[in-house]
């Protein structure tokens, strides 16, 4: 039963609170040194988890599947309105490596964890493919393994908050290996020295001289709208049709239509395509960047309400170390191998947070941070992943004994 102060269903005052925190942490990380180097989606994924945790605003609501069904998908054009399809391959190409490596580490740290916990906790091994399909592609891949091995609803719910908390706690890490004197002096960081130089400022000065002001007209605002939800709409349809006409029989099927009928993917390739066709009149719509990155905010600020604390305490701490472990080993494989293979600190984190956290969270941070390099190949690997987290948990399953 919901105890919240302010209940599911009061769709508009969810949305208005969602909309408030994103608002707040825009205005801390332009206007506060500390705000700068936390950055505003971090803020705004902090902000909803305290709300969530304090009962002041409910764990599951229709306003907060709204922004994951509809305004993330709207975002994501008018983020690459101004891609160049003629360096995503090579940029990709990089980081795809790294993300298979920081997959490997998800793999082992989950047998590496269940093997030192399975005595803990009778039911790990179910829980074992959820974890590694998750964190190898996202929720649907939890969601499949689930039903693959017939786990209990209880069962699942607790492991679904054991991921949104750790994967939550996670990106703080990220975000402080980003700004980290440790990291960056073992590391080259050629996306954080190229912003530093732009920028030409320290502390709060970085993001507001990243987002000054400029010239928006109405023409590009519903230039920008318009396009973006003409994109979405046509991604989706074509999404739909190639899922069901592409068979699943066999491996490289089965990659086809995961990859062919993923509706992130489509929209990706559909706004590369326009962009690079029309560089000059879609790369210069005024405000996309900036409308866009706000709904990346709000979409922050969703991560963080189902981070439940109290439930993670009370009904799943073996849960939690399990996940931990994991994220903690696929963590340590994509700094040490990132290293050993001469990756940039901004592709190692990206593709950790691609393995952990999904294509959408990867390139949310990715456009937090303001490495626009990396946005669309976090999109590309982590949409793989959708597909390879599946045959990865059935793997792990399999090598337990399930």
């Amino acid at each position: 039963m919901d105890h919240s102060l302010i209940s599911a269903e009061n769709t508009w005052a969810l949305f208005a609170i969602l909309a408030g925190i994103a608002t707040l942490a825009i205005w801390l990380e332009q206007k506060t040194r500390i705000g700068s180097k936390i950055t505003g989606c971090v803020m705004a994924l902090i902000g909803a988890m305290i709300l969530s945790n304090t009962g002041i605003i409910p764990l599951e609501a229709a306003a907060y599947d709204f922004v994951w069904d509809y305004i993330i998908p709207l975002s994501i054009p008018m983020l690459l309105f101004n891609a160049d399809i003629r360096k995503i391959g090579r940029e990709s190409g990089r980081l795809l490596i790294i993300y298979l490596i920081s997959g490997i580490g998800t793999i082992a740290g989950g047998i590496v964890a269940y093997n030192l916990l399975k005595g803990a906790f009778a039911d790990l091994g179910l829980v074992l493919p959820m974890m590694i399909g998750t964190y190898t592609g996202g929720s649907v891949n939890l969601a499949a393994m689930s039903d693959v091995y017939n786990v209990g609803g209880e069962l699942v719910s607790s492991s679904v908050v054991a991921d949104n908390l750790l994967m939550a706690l996670y990106f703080f890490a990220l975000i402080a290996a980003a700004g980290s004197k440790f990291f960056l002096k073992r590391y080259r960081h050629p996306l954080i020295d190229e912003l530093s130089a732009a920028e030409s400022g320290e502390g709060s000065e970085g993001a507001s001289t990243y987002w000054k002001a400029r010239q928006v007209s109405l023409k590009d605002i519903a230039t920008c709208i318009a396009l973006s939800l003409v994109i979405v709409a046509v991604s989706v349809k074509i999404a739909g049709v190639l899922s069901e006409a592409i068979p699943t029989s066999g491996f490289l099927l089965t990659l086809v239509n995961g990859l062919l009928g993923n509706q992130y993917l489509i929209i990706t390739t559909l706004t590369m395509l326009v962009a690079s066709l029309f560089p000059k009149q879609v790369g210069n719509i005024a405000g996309a960047q900036e409308i866009g990155t706000y709904l990346i905010h709000i979409f922050f600020a969703v991560i963080g309400v189902p981070a439940s604390i109290y439930m993670i305490v009370t009904k799943a701490p073996i849960l939690l170390l399990f996940c931990a472990m994991i994220v903690f080993v696929n963590m340590l494989f994509s700094f040490i191998f990132g290293k050993l293979f001469r990756f940039s600190l901004e592709e190692i984190i990206i593709a950790s947070n691609a393995n952990i956290g999904g294509p959408t969270t990867a390139a949310a941070m990715a456009i937090a941070k303001g490495w626009r390099a990396l946005i669309v190949p976090a999109i590309l690997v982590g949409t793989l992943g959708y597909v390879l987290g599946n045959y990865y948990g059935i793997f792990a399953g399999t090598l337990i004994g399930l």
